[in-house]
């Protein structure tokens, strides 16, 4: 639990920065000073400045909001096909989960970089773009944990006493076998945040996501690379925020994964 603690701590620290580290300095995320370019850590630029002078430390922040909000996006959309798709496959069983699990493997099968350049080429770069790449593909392995999931407990006795008091199957699915399953689907939930958010970073870093001059962990990683040698801030606190926001969610949902999923729990005697 302590693990878990800290992860609450950091993250809690993440999101509240995020919407007022912004405001805390009297510098836009995009505002340029050419005369103070590259200044290092200090009163005036508390994370230092970039190549055109702009303040690091608002752009940490607002980039936050950028990387946090496609993360829990991308993720929730994902537990909410996933869950629908693998929940239902399970339950109908019969061809009918063999044909929408052979429609995962296809999809799954598509390399996920074809799909971000098919989209960057037809809708253009953008938030919206990379929640719609990270999506199309990102559910599959929520549907097969919720597949996994609802194929155990449907055999339970529980089921079979609602059929038998002549509920229908839309109720069993949605108010009997869907809550009981949601503590492994709330930990897998969790776990594909930090993905999401690496994902974006990794497509912002490519030149294939968030575009300049907005603030995005990943193109302030891109930008910062080249100059690691003389001006080292400039890539170690996009890092630094990448790397915490990361193994925050990656504790959190390890944590939850071992609460809720009544397998893990050690047996009591």
């Amino acid at each position: 639990m302590r693990s878990a603690k800290f992860a609450i701590f950091i993250l809690v620290i993440l999101f509240v920065m995020a919407l007022i580290g912004p405001h805390l300095s009297s510098y836009s995320y995009s505002e340029i000073h050419l005369a103070l370019k590259n200044s290092p850590p200090s009163r005036q630029f508390w994370f230092g400045s970039d190549e055109l002078g702009r303040d690091l430390f608002t752009r940490i922040w607002w980039g936050a909001r950028i990387s946090l909000f496609i993360g829990v996006a991308a993720a929730t959309i994902d537990m909410m096909i996933g869950v629908l798709w693998g929940c239902i496959a399970a339950y109908v069983g019969g061809k009918v989960e063999e044909l929408m699990m052979r429609i995962c493997d296809i999809l799954h099968a598509i390399p996920y970089l074809l799909i971000v350049i098919l989209l960057t080429v037809i809708r253009g770069t953008g938030m919206l773009t990379m929640i719609i790449a990270m999506t199309l593909t990102g559910w599959i392995h929520m549907a097969r944990i919720c597949r996994s999931q609802i194929l155990s407990l449907k055999q339970n006795d529980y089921v079979t006493a609602a059929l038998a008091l002549g509920a229908s199957h839309t109720r069993i699915l949605f108010f009997h076998l869907i809550p009981n399953a949601m503590g492994p689907i709330i930990a897998a939930m969790t776990l594909s945040i930090p993905t999401a958010i690496f994902t974006e970073a990794f497509l912002s870093f490519l030149g294939l996501g968030i575009q300049a001059p907005a603030a995005s962990w990943g193109v302030m990683l891109n930008d910062g690379l080249s100059a690691m040698r003389y001006y080292p801030w400039r890539l170690f606190f996009p890092a630094l925020m990448i790397t915490l926001t990361m193994l925050s969610f990656n504790l959190l949902g390890n944590a939850l994964r071992d609460s809720l999923d009544p397998r893990l729990k050690p047996i009591q005697k």
